[in-house]
């Protein structure tokens, strides 16, 4: 099971999971993502591209507000549930795609991942995706996805992208 930040970070890891002999399903679960007009363009955006390449998705509801700034509490908010997910359907690894960027910590999400993984009895599939992060931002690019500019709590982490 793959945690999707966003469409233009799936993509990427997406095609190279299928590559690999990867059966994915997704989850869409992002409850830092503020103020609420930003967090439906990446709905909507991660829906479109979804259904164009074919991946099935859960969309939950962001039931839990992550605290501005707050890397480590978001990390492991959207991980805990993606890892129960993944333990209660069945798969054998769950992962996030917050692994293809380089403007997050990568150190804090691969422990993180591997904590919730050993509390809840499934393993984090950690690889760093961030070798594919210019071709992401290309696919996202020629798929007219819509790219966002910030983390989604509101603290700049991410550099303009054009």
């Amino acid at each position: 099971m793959l945690h999707n930040c966003c469409a233009p970070c799936t993509t990427f890891i997406y095609k190279w999971l299928n590559e690999n002999d990867f059966e994915i399903k997704g989850l869409f679960y992002n409850p830092n993502i503020k103020p609420p007009e930003e967090y439906e363009k990446r709905l909507m955006t991660m829906k479109r591209y979804a259904e164009a390449v074919g991946l099935k998705v859960i969309y939950q509801p962001n039931d839990i507000m992550a605290e501005s700034g707050n890397c480590e509490s978001c990390y492991r908010i959207r991980l805990r549930r993606t890892a129960g997910l993944a333990k209660d359907g069945g798969y054998d690894y769950f992962s996030t795609t917050l692994l293809i960027s380089p403007y997050q910590k990568h150190d804090l999400l691969k422990e993180i991942g591997e904590e919730v993984g050993s509390e809840i009895g499934i393993d984090f599939y950690y690889q760093d995706f961030r070798v594919g992060y210019q071709e992401s931002r290309q696919m996202a690019k020629e798929m007219n996805l819509y790219r966002q500019r910030y983390c989604g709590c509101g603290v700049e982490l991410y550099a303009k992208v054009n």
